[in-house]
């Protein structure tokens, strides 16, 4: 299984009045994996807008194990759980500095052209891009 790996360094403003990250930054940090592992595999988001199309998210799971707080620093580790003809599933775990697993989650997302939202296979748009999820999923559907 491919993984990437991003580290991040909790910074004051992402945290709530009890001093830990709040919840709602655990889906930009998984944004930013995403976009790691992506470029991990030699392609571009911003690439794919250039090109027309973008990536909504479709579903958003985040399970929180335990908190997070100012000055530590994480790393998230991204990969591609299920991939299909117009639909990708990416799974996550955010890790403290000691190994304990701080958050896991899960976004699915489609490809659409950007002017109609009408969803496109991702093999139609970028078939060298298609087919390295393919070969990486832990699942292909």
């Amino acid at each position: 299984m491919f993984l990437s790996e991003k580290e991040i360094e909790v910074r004051y403003a992402e945290t709530d009045q009890m001093g830990v990250v709040y919840h709602a930054n655990y889906v930009i940090w998984l944004e930013i994996g995403r976009t790691q592992l992506i470029k991990d595999l030699g392609f571009s988001y911003a690439g794919l807008e250039q090109d027309g199309y973008i990536s909504p998210v479709t579903n958003v799971n985040v399970n929180y194990k335990t908190p997070v707080k100012y000055g530590e620093t994480v790393v998230i580790r991204t990969w591609i759980e299920k991939h299909s003809k117009l639909r990708t599933t990416y799974g996550y775990e955010i890790v403290h500095e000691d190994g304990t697993v701080a958050s896991n989650a899960t976004s699915e997302h489609v490809i659409v052209k950007k002017d109609n939202f009408r969803p496109v296979s991702l093999k139609r748009v970028h078939e060298a891009w298609d087919a390295k999820y393919v070969e990486i999923a832990k699942v292909n559907a």
